[in-house]
């Protein structure tokens, strides 16, 4: 079983579903919801598993959230609408709760001691100096992710259900030995074939180009050339410059702040210390025995099966557990502890040694302090301009007086797009609120205060509006010739190999038509798919010889200016001796490949199972965005008579 489990986790399903599960970690919440019928409409419905509009918009939010942080630019609802994303979403998380929804239903629900177990192994989870696990951080972690430790069981759970159910699809697999046996057939096949290649010179090539050719070149390709809207705004800035002089701060404040913080800055006290966790009271009763008796806690640790925490110089704010701290902080040195009721069980502790803490001097803590009383005087200055400006404005002063009166700075932002992109196509490095203030805004309007958080606040107005355009003409007549021309060249020479290819198929003999053209007609035998024939014939060749029958005839580009006009003259099959044990190797990729499907179906068929449904029009009500405009009908045929 430990085998099939391991396999399993090789595979692209299980990479694909525990991607699913770890995405669902940091991006999505499943929630179960029993009183479905009482309650306002789902987006997601499955059984006892659904998602409401709130838990939906917070969900899809942290997917846009990662996709900006991906993209390096802003990414607007409406930008995943248009690419489909949000129906993306929803059927795959519709299909993921219904298959947990009936895997719970069918009876497979991990105990708790499991769910415990995989906590302590996440890597988020532990100090990285001390290598043990951290309660603290653990609260950290899930904080940051707006979680709480039952999402994250919960998550855990669906894990293991899935890790579950998958080992059980894939376990005794085996694919049919006659599947492999004709992929190796296929990849050890040769082919003989003779071939020559069709230069520009033999087609000819196109003449310059006419206005009216690049007109119309042009209104082809009108969305590629097309220049996206820019826009160009005056920002508003309240923070100090980077030349302006940092605020000076007194001697009485620092010795005030110094006093304040002097606990939270003094060195505190550190121990070193070793736990040991289980289960259960009597299990650590029986610990505590057993180090009071002298046992070395390496040894008991043994004994027992569980893990050694070892804290070196730790103080008590890095103890995970509050109740595991306080009582360490409460021991002397060599003395054990009685079991502590913890967070994830009982836990026996001993100090071996008890470091004294050390208060610190004014003037070692200075610098530190100085630096935190700056910072605050930045932010008070800052949001006392930000006052000052918001009340000139409701006195009726426009942006650039008010920022006057505030002694605000006024900066002007080169054009950029909707996404944050600058004319050469960079980045512009603007908050994400600044942007959409811009383009929320008409010719001349003017922003209110934009809060960008951590103390950063801006106004915005929108100075000019470069709207969409294609370029004239003579902007792009040399590039666009090129282009013309590159396509006319390849349309001749693709011409040219249909004609030759032709008088092939009409019965003349490849020789004489290779003659006729002025080509050099090459003879190969015995050629295989593969990598070594491939850089020896080209890809052109490889594509039209292994495309086509016996004496069937093929053309196709060998090359950016050269085509390839053939014929298959035979095809001999594969020696069983060695397609063999060829065989056997690719059985176990189309086991794989095998697995992959049958998982994938036995997902589709347990969400089917509890009649999982989702509501795109819901969905699409919860972000705030316009359903996508239906393509327009063809206008419907005459009635004959």
């Amino acid at each position: 079983m430990i085998t099939y489990f391991r396999n399993f986790a090789k595979s692209k399903w299980a990479a694909g579903l525990f991607a699913l599960i770890i995405l669902s970690f940091l991006v999505v919440g499943a929630q179960s919801d029993i009183f479905a019928n009482l309650g306002p409409r789902h987006i997601i419905s499955a059984g006892d598993r659904s998602v409401d509009s709130g838990q939906f918009r917070a969900d899809f939010e942290r997917v846009r959230a990662n996709l900006q942080e991906q993209a390096g630019r802003p990414v607007s609802y409406d930008d995943m609408v248009k690419e489909n994303l949000h129906q993306q979403y929803l059927d795959s998380q519709t299909q993921r709760l219904g298959f947990l929804d009936w895997a719970y239903k069918a009876g497979i629900r991990p105990g708790k001691e499991l769910i415990l177990a995989q906590i302590r192994k996440i890597p988020a989870f532990f100090n990285q100096i001390t290598g043990q696990f951290d309660k603290d951080l653990y609260a950290q972690a899930l904080a940051q992710q707006n979680l709480t430790s039952e999402m994250l069981e919960d998550d855990l759970r669906d894990q293991y259900v899935t890790a579950h159910v998958g080992s059980a699809v894939f376990a005794g697999l085996q694919a049919p030995r006659v599947y492999a046996a004709l992929l190796a057939g296929q990849a050890l096949e040769t082919r003989d074939g003779r071939w020559f290649s069709v230069t520009q010179a033999m087609a000819g090539r196109a003449g310059a180009p006419t206005d009216a050719q690049l007109t119309a070149f042009m209104k082809e390709n009108e969305a590629r050339l097309r220049s996206p809207e820019f826009r160009m705004i005056s920002l508003v800035l309240f923070s100090p410059g980077p030349n302006d002089a940092r605020p000076a701060i007194t001697e009485e404040q620092i010795k005030e702040r110094y006093e304040f913080r002097k606990a939270a800055l003094a060195d505190p006290e550190k121990r070193t210390f070793v736990t040991l966790t289980v289960p259960t009271k009597d299990a650590a009763d029986k610990i505590a025995a057993d180090l009071r008796a002298g046992k070395a806690p390496a040894e008991v640790a043994k004994a027992n099966n569980i893990q050694l925490g070892d804290y070196k110089a730790t103080p008590q704010a890095a103890v995970g557990d509050p109740a595991v701290g306080a009582a360490v902080f409460g021991l002397a040195a060599d003395q054990v502890s009685a079991p502590i009721q913890g967070r994830l069980g009982f836990t026996v502790a001993k100090v071996a040694a008890i470091q004294a803490g050390e208060a610190v001097s004014l003037e070692s803590a200075r610098a530190a302090v100085v630096q935190e009383l700056q910072a605050e005087a930045v932010k008070a200055a800052t949001y006392a301009k930000v006052e000052q400006f918001e009340k000139a404005r409701q006195e009726g002063k426009n942006l650039a007086d008010a920022a006057t009166a505030a002694q605000a700075r006024v900066i002007q932002l080169p054009p950029f797009t909707e996404q944050g992109q600058l004319p050469d196509g960079q980045p512009m490095n603007a908050p994400r609120q600044v942007l959409e203030s811009a383009y929320a805004l008409s010719k001349g309007g003017e922003s209110d205060v934009i809060d960008a958080g951590d103390g950063q606040y801006f106004a915005v107005r929108l100075d000019e509006i470069r709207p969409s355009a294609l370029p004239t003409l003579d902007e792009v007549r040399a590039p666009l010739g090129q282009q013309w021309t590159m396509r006319e060249n390849a349309r001749l020479l693709s011409a040219k190999a249909e004609e030759l290819a032709g008088r092939i198929r009409a019965g003349e003999d490849i020789a004489k038509v290779a003659a006729d053209a002025g080509a050099q007609l090459t003879v190969r035998t015995a050629v295989q798919q593969s990598r070594e024939s491939q850089a020896q014939v080209g890809d052109g060749v490889l594509r039209g010889l292994f495309g086509q029958s016996k004496g069937q005839v093929f053309s196709g580009q060998q090359a950016q200016d050269s085509f390839v006009v053939g014929r298959v003259d035979a095809i001999h099959a594969a020696d069983p001796a060695q397609a063999a044990p060829l065989a056997e190797q690719a059985r176990a990729r189309l086991t794989e490949e095998l697995a992959n499907t049958m998982a994938d179906r036995t997902i589709a068929a347990a969400a089917a199972r509890t009649k999982s449904r989702n509501d795109p029009a819901l969905a699409l009500q919860a972000l705030g965005v316009e359903a996508p405009a239906a393509p327009a009908a063809a206008p419907a045929a005459p009635a004959k008579k």
